[in-house]
């Protein structure tokens, strides 16, 4: 079984490995409803999917009425103001067939201009609010990609006391000092504040750069059972941690495989020693 842990302060024991339906962009209901079926299958109980993962709202809500009570629902608005996230949060619910989330998040918030915007009067952080109040969502979060998101993370968490945060975490991207630095100080701050930490890219072997596109992913993604396990392991090597799932299909059960195998106590330094054989570039520079 997969390991689980709590999320957060939430009070819910998640599975350490969260699916990720950004895998969904694109699939038909019977592939969605095939995929999902994995997820009853290896005990994964926690689901993260946006408004802007083009079709997965859709494809999660037909199997989702079944199924709503098994698991722990996050989605996400890139909508930076009030009026506007609040209208996209409805349409999620419409789409995914329940009258609440479990965590909402502010999607892909990195940009300073666009962090005033969402912070500030008529901002998105009032429709949070707002929709926690009236029990559409439970808990709140903010989530960013870049080498500047746990930068913002911790500006985020001084402006507002959220639930979540999610953000890359792999080899090449500890690589970069600075990076390594302020993800070091987010996790001290979420620690101390019981915030819990999703991460993402754990399965990024670099961009595609020229190599014809083999995997529905934007980057080009590890995709042998053995890369898998050390990336998984890797990450469940820091405690505390989540590991989001990538956005493909094809490999989300031999994510759930690496999972299941992956054992927590193993040091990150061994890990990342085995990894170095792998030819891997930073995917946000």
């Amino acid at each position: 079984m997969i390991e689980k842990i709590p999320f957060g302060r939430t009070g819910h024991n998640s599975t350490r490995t969260l699916f990720g339906a950004a895998a969904f962009w694109g699939t038909s209901q019977d592939e969605a409803n095939r995929t999902l079926d994995l997820l009853l299958k290896y005990g994964v109980n926690h689901i993260d999917t946006a408004a802007s993962y083009g079709d997965a709202e859709l494809r999660l809500g037909p199997w989702l009425k079944q199924y709503r009570d098994q698991f722990f629902l996050a989605t996400k608005t890139e909508k930076r103001t009030y009026q506007e996230a609040k209208e996209e949060l409805h349409r999620s619910l419409d789409l995914l067939k329940t009258d609440h989330v479990d965590l909402w998040q502010m999607h892909f918030l990195v940009n300073p201009e666009e962090w005033e915007t969402a912070m500030g009067p008529g901002g998105v952080l009032e429709a949070f609010i707002e929709a926690r109040e009236q029990g559409l969502t439970r808990f709140l979060g903010v989530t960013g990609h870049n080498t500047n998101v746990a930068e913002m993370h911790l500006k985020s968490l001084e402006r507002f006391d959220f639930d979540s945060v999610l953000l890359p975490y792999n080899p090449t991207m500890m690589q970069n000092p600075q990076y390594a630095a302020d993800f070091e100080q987010l996790m001290a701050v979420c620690q101390e504040k019981n915030v819990a930490v999703q991460t993402i890219k754990a399965l990024s072997k670099g961009p595609w750069g020229d190599k014809p596109k083999t995997h529905t992913t934007w980057y080009e993604p590890f995709s042998t059972q053995e890369e898998i396990d050390l990336a998984v392991q890797w990450v469940f090597s820091r405690p505390g941690v989540f590991l989001n799932t990538a956005g493909d299909t094809t490999l989300l059960e031999m994510v759930l495989q690496a999972a299941e195998r992956a054992d927590s106590a193993v040091p990150q330094d061994t890990v990342t020693e085995k990894m170095q054989s792998i030819q891997m570039k930073p995917l946000f520079v």
